[in-house]
C-alpha cells in the first residue's frame, strides 16, 4: 500500500489510475533515461466524461520525484510477485490472485494510514493529487505542462488543486520585489 500511495503522489494519479496500471504502462522516456522503465507512466483508465470512454493520457516522470522510481522496481522485483498469479500483469494485484484491488480498499488503507500517521481527517487519497499539483507549482513548472500532466482539460480546475504555502508566496513577492529594484536600477544607468 504504501508503494501504491508513493506511486499516485508521484505522477498525481487519482485512485482509479493508479489502482488500475498494468506493467505495461510503464515506459522509459528516451530524454530522461535515468528513470529507467518508469519514466513514463501510461493512464489508461483516466476520469471519464459521462458517456465517454477513459481518458487517456501519459505522465513523464519529473526530477522532483525520481525518488519513486526506485520504490517502484522494488516493489515489482520484490513484492509483487508474491501476490501476482503466473501471467498477471497488474501493478497491484489483490492478495485473490490476477485481478487489481478494490477502490473501497484504497481508501480504507489511506484512512488507515492516514490515522496511524495523525493526520487531518479532511485529508483523503485524492489529497496526494492536489500535493502533486501544488509541488510542481512550487517548484518552477509551467502551470500548462501541470494540467497535461494530470489530465486537466481546463487550467482552471488545476488552479483549484493548487494550495501554496506562506513561503512560497512570500518567495513569489520577494523576487518580484527584487525584480522590479533592478529594472528601475538598470533605467537610471546612462
Amino acid at each position: 500500500m504504501a508503494t501504491m500511495m508513493k506511486t499516485a503522489y508521484a505522477w498525481g494519479l487519482r485512485r482509479n489510475e493508479v489502482r488500475m496500471l498494468d506493467l505495461v504502462d510503464l515506459a522509459a522516456n528516451p530524454a530522461a533515461r535515468q528513470f529507467g522503465e518508469a519514466g513514463i507512466v501510461y493512464v489508461r483508465h483516466g476520469k471519464a466524461m459521462k458517456g465517454s470512454p477513459p481518458k487517456r493520457r501519459s505522465v513523464l516522470t519529473v526530477p522532483e520525484f525520481g525518488w519513486a522510481v526506485g520504490c517502484l522496481d522494488e516493489w515489482i522485483v520484490e513484492g509483487r510477485p508474491r501476490l501476482a498469479a503466473p501471467g498477471a500483469s497488474w501493478l497491484w494485484p489483490s492478495e485473490r490472485g490476477g485481478h487489481t484491488v478494490a477502490a473501497n480498499w484504497v481508501s480504507s488503507m489511506f484512512t488507515e494510514v492516514r490515522k496511524e500517521a495523525g493526520l487531518d481527517d479532511g485529508l483523503d487519497f485524492h489529497s496526494l493529487r492536489r500535493s502533486y499539483v501544488t509541488h510542481l507549482i512550487e517548484d518552477g513548472y509551467d502551470a500548462f505542462f501541470v494540467q497535461q500532466q494530470v489530465g486537466h482539460e481546463h487550467g482552471s480546475t488545476t488552479s483549484i488543486y493548487t494550495g501554496l504555502s506562506p513561503d512560497y508566496r512570500a518567495r513569489v513577492v520577494n523576487d518580484a520585489l527584487a525584480r522590479t529594484a533592478k529594472a528601475a536600477i538598470t533605467r537610471k544607468e546612462p
